[in-house]
């Protein structure tokens, strides 16, 4: 019989686990983990850190970062380069922009692999417009609809190349967002007909990928009650219209954007058709009522759950100080 997993992926405290939480990972054995900074010091740490949470759940579990460069950074020198915003760096490179970001990721990729860790959760689809609220924009790619989905499978190649799963996030699509959803609830009153032809549409291509992210906010053409993270409606047009069927996570589940008790959220999204509950601050409390409520994957999840772990790619061999070379080229190519 397949083993079922906790229909969670969780982080952990600090830079080693507490006995605490070895003995709660192995009950509630959740899909997978997640790191933040907090669990950083340096990369023999962070691999002894990866190989304990496996342990702790007896698996070789995905373990995911957020690794976009810019502000959201996990790490940064002497454990990794310090990487331009997204925007910028697609800005800077102009016509090679696609070449460079491809370098880009396959280069975090090495580095990530080096640590244990074995997803990245980019690349990141939403369309940055004028008013795209300041915590996001920066972080999109591109104001076009063709650009972001030519810099977005440069991404996903870098990452492959490199033995790193890619999630794509946030589907169905952020950057209409005027709030920050970590803080508040932003409401998108877009028609639906316009929300097809650009936000949706930039996810189309990706269907495919193993895993995606949910998006914390309010679509009112089409629920105007529920976030897309919580809503039956929100998550059918995911799977239906957009096309996807890989596993599907929310964002975090203790962002402000939701309401109700953490564990109350993650219930809810499950019930709306998410796969696996994304909880990220390490409070161990919290993550043991979480699970406590939410239990193990459905059928379908796990089968979604075990297809990611089956097509986790390998990594390519490559010439890495090559790699840098021709990223550090490019720059100066554009600005010789």
């Amino acid at each position: 019989m397949t083993r079922r997993f906790g229909a969670a992926i969780l982080g952990c405290a600090g830079t080693r686990l507490g006995a605490d939480e070895k003995r709660f990972f192995a009950r509630a054995d959740p899909f997978g983990f997640i790191l933040f900074a907090r669990n950083i010091e340096n990369v023999s740490q962070v691999a002894n850190l990866t190989e304990e949470l496996r342990d702790a759940v007896g698996r070789e579990a995905p373990i995911l970062i957020d690794q976009e460069g810019g502000r959201v950074q996990r790490y940064r020198p002497p454990l990794g380069r310090d990487w331009l915003p997204p925007l910028d760096e697609v800005a800077r490179h102009g016509a090679n922009a696609a070449r460079a970001m491809r370098l880009r990721y396959r280069l975090i990729a090495h580095e990530l692999r080096g640590m244990g860790i074995t997803a990245n959760c980019a690349p990141m689809l939403d369309i940055a417009r004028p008013d795209t609220h300041a915590f996001l924009r920066n972080r999109c790619y591109a104001d076009s609809l063709d650009r972001v989905v030519e810099i977005g499978r440069a991404v996903v190649e870098g990452l492959e190349q490199g033995g790193i799963c890619p999630v794509v996030k946030h589907i169905p699509g952020h950057g209409r967002a005027v709030l920050d959803s970590h803080l508040s609830l932003p409401r998108i009153a877009a028609d639906r007909a316009t929300l097809d032809a650009a936000d949706f549409a930039a996810f189309r291509p990706f269907a495919g990928q193993a895993m995606g992210m949910t998006a914390h906010l309010v679509f009112d053409a089409i629920d105007p009650g529920n976030p897309a993270t919580i809503s039956t409606a929100m998550i059918d047009l995911i799977r239906r219209d957009i096309g996807f069927g890989g596993l599907l996570m929310t964002d975090d589940i203790s962002m402000q954007a939701l309401s109700g008790t953490v564990s109350e959220r993650g219930a809810a999204a499950l019930a709306a058709g998410c796969d696996v509950v994304l909880h990220c601050n390490g409070d161990l409390a919290e993550m043991q009522a979480l699970m406590d409520l939410v239990g193990t994957m459905s059928d379908a999840a796990q089968a979604r759950a075990d297809a990611v772990i089956a097509a986790c790619p390998a990594v390519q061999p490559v010439d890495i100080d090559a790699l840098e070379a021709e990223f550090e080229a490019l720059g100066h190519e554009r600005h010789g």
